[in-house]
């Protein structure tokens, strides 16, 4: 292809910023006048307007393309896929750093600040990342990180590259920043590099193209109507899909205001937050409205100005949830509190939200995670685990837009995560009505093979929600030679501040008799454990049961004396009337 690109010199300088979708809408908010704010830390109480934020990462862009070995700074020339690392939690520094990567042709690996070194060696060297961007809070495990890779290879030129010292920089004029009128960044190149959980293996990176943080991220601001005058608080990590494809980028170029703050979560701040005004979104996983939920029961119904947090409550356009499922009860108290439900979604690190509630869908069943998003393509699996063979329930199969192009340095494990026909297979079951979708579990933990039954955990869990006195439960199928696996649960009960009731025992028994009018017989629970305090989680709130489901059930769980075994022909006694 001809291009007059080719006959002239590259347009490349300190305060010139790269040819893309991106960056061009970041400049043009940058010329608002007066400048409007991008960036709030509640941590730290600092503020960063839009030329704020793009002073600081041209700064940022030169900084560190010196700091570049020869060898990276020639593989960028080439358009060549080079990945660098970032260690921030959500703030300017982190906003900072993730743009300056993208801003000289790089793909950004963002990892969390609570990996210990050793781990953090792992993501560094999976992605192979020429360099590491660090927030001040960070420098340390930055610092530790470089120590250990040039142990392992003391050839290498990783650096770890302080953020800071290139923020809060004295803010350019408008005028004087430009765009290059290069070729286009390549919107198939990698851009963002998102890593699973890895629960069932090694974390695999799953590599979004550049096009991700600007036109995936637009398809997100449309279904949501973000606008300039929203202003998001942003409270979950940014290094997984959620904090990234749905939180910071949509709102990024939409010129809205992100909130961040960092930490453990705090019920109480944020309803004090809430209460104080001024937000419009709000994101969720559901053991953040699990949390708030009982504060607001146990506090906040006591305290004489409840009702300004219900209004502060209300004030909100929006609440989302997603990562997974939200329980019924703590669903039902949510609609009543903020006088609309909370907008589910479904979607992985790697197809992006798949299926989402919009704001005017004031007809959307309870428990749905929504209607098929715009330009995918979705079946569910006729044959396989959790599949009733009529194409209505089964498997999700994904082709889409916003797909990850690949696994990073994996083509073995990206041709195994698809069909022969080229469809995702995302390992998790749903249930199709009319338009909508319900999600039903991973097939691996979620659907149980008892009896000759194929069972959804899930809702045997939203029946035992119900249940007056429970708090948490996680269900999962147990190894069994009599039935293939029995039902088993684990649940952590509500204490006296949750409850005028409060039951300090329960049995089996009980817990087979309140379910007898909920549940047919083949999905009673036969195996109970019951546990104090929350269920354990991973980071983004889940409880993988994966992990929990051996360590509470375990081969011996008979010897155990903390677990309850229902067996068949064991009379149960009737409840009385």
């Amino acid at each position: 292809m001809d291009d007059r690109t080719l006959h002239v010199p590259s347009h490349t300088g300190r305060n010139v910023l790269p040819c893309h979708s991106l960056c061009q809408r970041l400049l043009r908010f940058a010329h608002q006048n007066p400048p409007r704010l991008a960036i709030r830390e509640s941590n730290t109480g600092r503020e960063a307007t839009h030329i704020q934020l793009v002073s600081d990462v041209l700064a940022m862009k030169e900084h560190l393309w010196k700091n570049l070995g020869h060898d990276v700074q020639v593989a960028l020339n080439r358009k060549e896929e080079v990945y660098i690392a970032v260690l921030a939690p959500g703030g300017h520094e982190y906003a900072v750093a993730m743009l300056a990567i993208l801003a000289v042709g790089a793909a950004a690996v963002p990892m969390t600040v609570a990996l210990p070194p050793e781990e953090a060696v792992y993501f560094a060297t999976k992605s192979r990342a020429a360099a590491v961007l660090v927030s001040s809070d960070a420098l340390r495990l930055g610092l530790q990180l470089e120590k250990l890779i040039k142990h392992q290879d003391p050839r290498s030129n990783f650096s770890c590259i302080p953020v800071a010292p290139r923020t809060w920089t004295a803010p350019l004029n408008p005028e004087d920043i430009m765009i290059s009128t290069d070729l286009y960044l390549d919107d198939n190149a990698p851009g963002v590099v998102i890593f699973t959980s890895g629960t069932t293996g090694p974390p695999k990176g799953s590599v979004m193209r550049r096009a991700y943080t600007f036109d995936g991220a637009l398809a997100v601001a449309d279904h949501y109507a973000i606008t300039q005058d929203d202003v998001l608080l942003h409270l979950l990590p940014v290094h997984h899909a959620t904090g990234l494809g749905i939180m910071f980028f949509p709102f990024l170029i939409s010129g809205a205001l992100i909130e961040f703050r960092s930490g453990s979560f705090s019920p109480e701040w944020t309803w004090s937050r809430w209460r104080k005004g001024g937000i419009t979104f709000f994101s969720g996983v559901p053991t953040i409205y699990m949390r708030m939920m009982r504060y607001y029961q146990r506090t906040i119904v006591h305290d004489t100005n409840v009702r300004q947090y219900i209004d502060g409550a209300r004030r909100l356009r929006a609440c989302l949830c997603g990562t997974s499922a939200l329980p019924k009860p703590i669903a039902d108290f949510w609609t009543e509190i903020l006088g609309r439900k909370i907008l589910l979604r479904y979607g992985a690190s790697e197809i992006g939200a798949t299926f989402k509630v919009s704001l005017s869908d004031t007809e959307v069943p309870d428990g749905s995670v929504g209607t098929k998003f715009p330009g995918y393509d979705i079946e569910l699996s006729k044959t396989g685990e959790g599949s009733d063979g009529t194409g209505m329930q089964g498997e999700i199969l994904v082709k889409g837009p916003e797909m990850f192009s690949k696994y990073i340095f994996d083509p073995a494990a990206t041709t195994a995560a698809h069909d022969e026909r080229g469809y995702y297979k995302s390992g998790d079951i749903a249930r199709q009505e009319g338009k909508y979708y319900f999600i039903l579990g991973r097939a691996s933990v979620d659907i149980i093979k008892s009896g000759g039954y194929k069972i959804s955990a899930l809702d045997i869990e939203r029946e035992i929600m119900a249940l007056p006195y429970v708090a948490e439960v996680m269900v999962v199928g147990v190894p069994d030679e009599e039935y293939g696996q029995r039902v088993a649960c684990t649940i952590s009960l509500k204490g006296p501040a949750d409850t005028e009731k409060p039951l300090y025992k329960l049995t089996l028994q009980k817990l087979r008799q309140d379910l007898r009018a909920r549940l047919a017989g083949y999905k009673m629970p036969t195996l109970l454990r019951v546990v104090n305090g929350e269920l354990p989680k991973s980071g983004t709130g889940k409880v993988i049961k994966k992990v929990l489901g051996p360590q509470f059930f375990p081969e011996n769980l008979r010897e155990l004396p903390e677990v309850q075994v229902w067996d068949r022909g064991q009379i149960e006694q009737k409840p009385k009337l």
